[in-house]
């Protein structure tokens, strides 16, 4: 029976099993599971947890690459009224371990290649007392291989478990995962998501996406990822089918996109990048009903090549922060009029532009994106002051008679226009401070784009005794060279003296962290040595 209301981000599962029960919900590889499967094998966990021990609010983490098993993971641990904390499958052991520790997670789902290792890095960890094994063929070895730790095969555990349907007796204010940031400095902070952020944020997403039971989606983003996780909680909010993508090759998404008919794709400026240098059959490129950026700035060259690749598909420019899931997107109308535009707040949210003060910021005035609304985070894991840094009052609303809204505080920069379009301008530990000016790394980089020189490209502020920062660009040639001369050239043409570069990095591949953006402290360390 569908629940008169939803509680619990397992949901919009159960809802979508009990109206399409026979529809494809998600395909790996040659494996596709139906709602009604996929449902089936998520209340098989959700009841194997209870078979293990597992009680509300423990944590089970999953450390595994995109497949049906992770899935089936992250829904049957919140079905199971668990916290689910989705780890990134590109991270180092030594990450993974900081992780599991952070958060006294209890539970691991992974495979015997990846808990081999671990095995150095989490030795000491006591709270972790199950691994649960998916392609186990050494039941035999378990024991060892998880050091001395409770282990289960994958296949042995569900088809044990007596599956009734999950009683979900959360409350939608309860945790239901945590997502870890990659941070620019010190060590990740593990974001508390509530039912209630996720479920909102999937509602939110799906309608002014437009979702409906005929979309497939490419899940081309990390699950670890606020943007990559949203692509099931749409998908299954709405009745779509999701193709599981575990990234390498640009040339995968139109296979992928051929095979399965792909309706719609998010991703990041660097993978979008990628994409819009392929040359996609027109078949296959018509099929596309909507294409979305999230995690910065698109280039504007990026942006008008991807719209003559698909003429036909709806563009989303969307912000967001892992903090509040989702926060604004670009009407697709209005990307002609003002492409550089974050757009405005989406479905049940309110942005602010705010002062250091934290009264409002007129348009035109640079100031705070503050996020409000009921996606707003628990706050940071175990981390009371990181908490009050980010998470704070908000301001401006009197509070005389009533406990405060908590706010987040995003650390960016933004500019509303007179129509209350939103632009972004930079992140506070991104500005670029030099000869007394504020410089935005974005504003540089488009320039360089814009050139049609360079493929990828960076900016970077680095301490100068004489400047505050000089500024450095690294970037990857779209030929076999890069023309530095040229593209300094252009930079004195475009900007004012002091915006100018003082340095050119050539680079072949530009590095990315574990969620597929640019990795800035990488190469202002590179850049520095």
């Amino acid at each position: 029976m569908r629940p008169a209301i939803k509680t619990n981000l397992a949901h919009l599962l159960q809802q979508a099993a009990g109206v399409h029960a026979a529809s494809p919900a998600v395909t790996y590889k040659n494996v596709t599971c139906t709602y009604a499967e996929l449902w089936q094998q998520v209340g098989r966990f959700a009841a194997a947890l209870g078979t293990i021990g597992m009680r509300r609010d423990d944590r089970v983490a999953v450390f595994l690459e995109k497949r049906i098993e992770t899935v089936v993971t992250i829904f049957g641990t919140t079905a199971a009224g668990c916290v689910t904390v989705p780890v990134n499958p590109l991270l180092r052991p030594q990450q993974v371990a900081y992780i599991l520790g952070n958060c006294d997670v209890r539970v691991l789902v992974t495979s015997p290649d990846r808990l081999a290792q671990l095995q150095e890095f989490i030795a000491d960890n006591e709270k972790l007392r199950n691994v649960i094994l998916v392609d186990d063929a050494y039941a035999d070895d378990r024991q060892t291989q998880a050091g001395g730790r409770e282990t289960h095969g994958w296949a042995e555990l569900l088809s044990a478990a007596v599956a009734p349907e999950p009683e979900m007796t959360t409350v939608d204010c309860d945790m239901a995962a945590i997502l870890y940031t990659s941070g620019s400095t010190g060590k990740p902070k593990g974001v508390v998501l509530t039912h209630r952020n996720m479920i909102v944020g999937a509602e939110s997403v799906s309608h002014y996406l437009g979702n409906s039971p005929a979309d497939t989606i490419l899940s081309a983003l990390p699950l670890s990822f606020d943007a990559g996780l949203s692509q099931l909680t749409t998908a299954f909010n709405s009745g779509a089918h999701v193709v599981l993508m575990n990234f390498l090759l640009a040339g995968d998404v139109i296979r992928l996109c051929e095979k399965h008919g792909v309706t719609g794709i998010t991703g990041v400026p660097p993978f979008w990048i990628q994409i819009a240098e392929l040359n996609w059959p027109p078949e296959v490129a018509a099929r596309l009903r909507y294409f979305a950026n999230t995690g910065g700035r698109m280039p504007k060259a990026t942006l008008d090549r991807l719209r003559a690749q698909f003429p036909q598909a709806l563009p989303y420019l969307m912000y967001g922060l892992t903090e509040a899931f989702r926060s604004t997107y670009l009407d697709p109308s209005e990307i002609d009029r003002r492409p550089d535009s974050i757009g405005k707040a989406i479905p049940n949210a309110e942005i602010l532009v705010v002062r250091p003060d934290g009264s409002r910021c007129a348009p035109g005035e640079h100031g705070e994106l503050v996020h409000r609304g009921p996606l707003v985070a628990m706050g940071y894991w175990n981390d009371p002051v990181r908490t009050a840094e980010r998470f704070r009052p908000l301001p401006g609303t009197d509070t005389s008679w009533r406990a405060p809204e908590i706010a987040v505080f995003s650390g960016d920069t933004v500019v509303a226009d007179e129509e209350g379009f939103l632009f972004f301008v930079g992140r506070k530990d991104e500005m670029i401070k030099t000869s007394g000016y504020r410089v935005s790394p974005t504003e540089i980089e488009e320039v360089a784009y814009a050139t049609g020189l360079v493929r990828d490209a960076v900016a970077l502020g680095l301490e100068d005794a004489a400047l505050g920062q000089r500024i450095v660009l690294v970037a990857s040639p779209v030929a076999d060279t890069l023309d530095a001369a040229a593209l300094l050239a252009a930079f004195r043409k475009r900007l004012p003296q002091y915006m100018v570069p003082s340095e050119v990095i050539e680079m072949d591949v530009i590095p990315t962290n574990p969620n597929g953006k640019f990795d800035r402290v990488l190469l202002r360390e590179r850049a520095s040595s």
